[in-house]
């Protein structure tokens, strides 16, 4: 079981769309897949189809240790489950600082859980929900748009993935970096594409997420895009990004 936080501490990146679309394209490439909405917007929840309502128990529940994974886990009819997430989760913060394992509470609920993907969608914040989400996680998956200020805030995110490496879980690693609501005909956005492949390398995926309309209209279906449109760019390369991921993890295991 691989474990991904999907996470960037600025919001507006294609963090959620990320985390929807990728674990439908993994679906659609026969995994076994499992998105665990993390922030309260419930985002990853609705844009997954299914609705408020039927959300209940939630991830809350579960990192309260009220319920199991299997109780709050839904199928959704794109070929993967959700642990979905709703407003009550926002007072999960107060509620786990009081708890034992306070950190470990996602990763103590994961054990043996029956998928081969688990992506969490995290909140575009430092708390404690986004810290039980990196502590659950082997690596993490960081969408960002191809401009100056995310270059600012990816240095804040690696400083915040060092610590929480030293301190409460050393097998954290950057997975890679997904470039996301990438215009080609901007200058800037070539300058600071170009900037991550000198810093990060192989880190950087080569599969881009374009600007597309598709891709912003499917959240307001309840579909993740390749389910509303599955000829349209960002539906491509959503399936271009999981088979590259999947292309690198059996690079890897053969490396090993």
């Amino acid at each position: 079981m691989k474990v991904l936080a999907i996470t960037n501490q600025k919001g507006g990146v294609g963090k959620t769309t990320t985390a929807v679309n990728l674990a439908a394209s993994l679906a659609h490439e026969g995994c076994r897949v499992l998105l665990i909405d993390l922030d309260p917007q419930g985002n990853a929840t609705t844009g997954a189809g299914i609705t408020k309502r039927e959300a209940l128990p939630t991830v809350y529940q579960v990192l309260l240790g009220q319920v199991g994974l299997g109780e709050a886990a839904l199928a959704t009819e794109f070929g993967f489950a959700v642990l979905p997430a709703n407003r009550e989760l926002a007072g999960a913060e107060v509620e786990i600082i009081e708890l034992e394992r306070r950190e470990f509470r996602l990763r103590d609920a994961l054990k043996d859980a029956p998928y081969d993907f688990v992506l969490i969608d995290c909140p575009p914040a430092l708390n404690m929900l986004t810290v039980n989400g990196l502590v659950a996680a082997d690596a993490v998956l960081i969408p960002m748009q191809c401009e100056y200020y995310a270059l600012e805030g990816l240095s804040d995110l690696v400083e915040t993935l060092k610590k929480v490496r030293a301190h409460l879980n050393p097998r954290l690693e950057i997975e890679g970096l997904l470039r996301t609501m990438y215009n080609p005909q901007s200058t800037l956005t070539q300058q600071v594409s170009g900037e991550l492949e000198r810093h990060f390398g192989r880190k950087v995926y080569n599969t881009i997420v374009p600007r597309n309309v598709r891709l912003a209209e499917a959240p307001s279906y309840g579909k993740p895009v390749l389910a509303f449109d599955r000829s349209s760019k960002g539906a491509q390369a959503y399936l271009a990004l999981a088979q590259e991921m999947l292309g690198r993890l059996a690079h890897d295991e053969g490396a090993a």
